[in-house]
């Protein structure tokens, strides 16, 4: 999920007077929160690690119960929420209850239910001689303390979110949201006090890139969710502590337009998919490549269905615009540098691109023709809502061209035939593919969800979505045994004899080729 650097805090004499928390859609600040320095992250971290231990000892049923609560809490309180998530990112009121009050719904439930069958313990079988008859079992144990730095695009699915499963394997969770987008996470605070959570449990860390930095230094894992700039230093802060990361990075997803595509299918995903939430999403579709017979059929539908989008600010409530602004000042930037960088080296404009003017701040849907890899908005990831589209001879070179990047987040394959389309989709270098659809898998929370390449390092979801969050500890018991067993000292000719003898006739019988 992309982010750039983040803003500083306003300061008076050296010191944090706090950071202003804007609307993007108006340009009115709508809160202020603490700066938060390097003591008081170490003391938030010291309570929650004092708490955690009675936490982890309610067991499964017990944070269960909590997790429940919540989901009801969620979907009791939810045009709070929306009105909350709109206020701070300036997404539209649809945005943000499916993409966001949806997915906190699910996960409250998913998590208190399958956390006790993906943490059980399982028993191993070994092929090894030396064990038979002991009983070999794999556990998984709390952590301790989750760190969770979240980023602005998504305040309750990708901050709040990735603290539920820390939560439900009995971990504490110190969170440091997005200065940019704090407020929802504060609100998740006050929300699990009044399902019951116990306090300290989890904690919100307000503040800049420094307060990250300090969370870092003293948590028993991070879960990081940013750009791969980002995640480069997140990373290598932690090696200083040898402490866990699992990071979710940058992405620049590809769509692949077969000829024997549903066309108006695939140009109605491709706009609703590059545009959704500002195309400030981490599984954006950021880049087509349509074969050549279907090439100029698919852009006409793209550009008609692009022209009629509405934009502007979503405070009119439900229904009343379909793309919202760009939430983080520095991304408009981004967005208009990749846009002209495309039209310097030759491409053409079809819908849209400039910056609005007046108040928020908003950039137009967009459509890009007659574009290629020289150009930035088809190999960086730009975060925008832009859909560069280009033609491509045949599948193989559309399947080149989207493996020709160093991000691998998602990906999606578009055609009728579908062990052809599912065929290409294996073949795309990325986390997660979907054919004839986008985006989806990730509500699937079954399935897990992580990048490739450049693209992240762990994943979300499915069972190590939350065995990430958990020390895997090997357990042997043997109850029945020898005074001594043949292997132990003293070394003997005949018992080296006898054991050589009894390798070879448990591992030696496989055929040669």
């Amino acid at each position: 999920m992309a982010t750039v650097e983040q803003k500083p805090a306003a300061t008076t004499n050296g010191q944090s007077t706090g950071i202003a928390v804007e609307n993007p859609a108006t340009g009115q600040v709508v809160g202020t929160v603490p700066n938060m320095e390097a003591d008081a992250v170490k003391a938030l971290v010291a309570r929650a690690r004092a708490a955690q231990p009675a936490w982890e000892a309610l067991g499964f049923e017990g944070r269960g119960a909590v997790l429940k609560r919540a989901q009801k809490w969620v979907l009791d309180n939810k045009d709070r929420i929306i009105e909350t998530i709109v206020s701070e990112t300036g997404k539209t009121h649809e945005d943000a209850q499916i993409a966001e009050i949806g997915y906190a719904a699910n996960a409250f439930g998913f998590w208190a239910k399958n956390a006790p069958e993906y943490l059980a313990d399982e028993r191993v079988k070994s092929a090894s001689i030396f064990v038979k008859g002991r009983k070999l079992v794999q556990r998984f144990t709390s952590l301790g303390v989750i760190g969770v730095i979240g980023p602005w695009n998504y305040p309750l699915t990708n901050s709040f979110g990735d603290c539920i499963p820390a939560l439900a394997a009995g971990n504490a969770v110190v969170l440091k949201p997005s200065e940019v987008t704090p407020l929802t996470s504060m609100l998740m605070a006050e929300c699990l006090t009044e399902c019951g959570l116990p306090d300290d449990v989890f904690l919100v860390a307000t503040g800049d890139g420094a307060t990250g930095s300090a969370l870092i230094d003293e948590v028993d894992m991070i879960m990081f969710t940013g750009s791969t700039r980002t995640g480069k230093k997140v990373m290598a802060r932690a090696a200083d502590t040898i402490t866990p990361v699992s990071l979710e990075l940058g992405g620049k997803d590809p769509m692949i337009v077969l000829a024997d595509a549903d066309i108006e299918r695939a140009a109605n995903a491709a706009v609703y998919y590059s545009m959704q939430n500002g195309g400030q999403t981490c599984i954006s579709i950021e880049r087509v490549y349509v074969e050549q017979p279907v090439y100029h059929e698919f852009v006409g539908k793209v550009v008609e269905k692009t022209r009629a989008l509405r934009q502007g600010d979503p405070s009119g409530g439900p229904g009343s615009v379909d793309v919202g602004a760009v939430t983080f000042p520095p991304q408009l930037e981004i967005v208009e540098d990749h846009v002209k960088d495309a039209v310097d080296h030759g491409a053409k404009i079809l819908v849209g691109g400039h910056a609005r003017s007046g108040a928020g701040r908003y950039y137009e849907p967009t459509v890009l023709v007659d574009v290629d890899h020289t150009m930035k908005c088809m190999t960086e990831e730009t975060f925008g809502p832009t859909l560069p589209i280009m033609s491509v001879a045949d599948s193989e070179e559309a399947i080149r061209l989207a493996n020709d990047s160093p991000y691998g987040l998602g990906a999606s394959v578009f055609g009728k035939d579908l062990a052809r389309a599912e065929a290409i989709a294996r073949r795309v270098e990325a986390g997660a593919v979907a054919v004839n659809d986008a985006q989806l898998y990730y509500v699937a929370l079954e399935l897990p969800f992580g990048g490739a390449k450049a693209s992240g390092l762990g994943s979300r979801h499915g069972p190590g979505g939350i065995r990430k969050y958990c020390q895997t500890q090997a357990l042997m018991v043997t109850r029945f045994a020898p005074k001594k067993d043949v292997q132990m000292f003293p070394y003997k000719p005949r018992t080296f004899k006898l054991l050589g003898g009894l390798l070879k006739l448990v591992y030696g019988r496989s055929k040669r080729r």
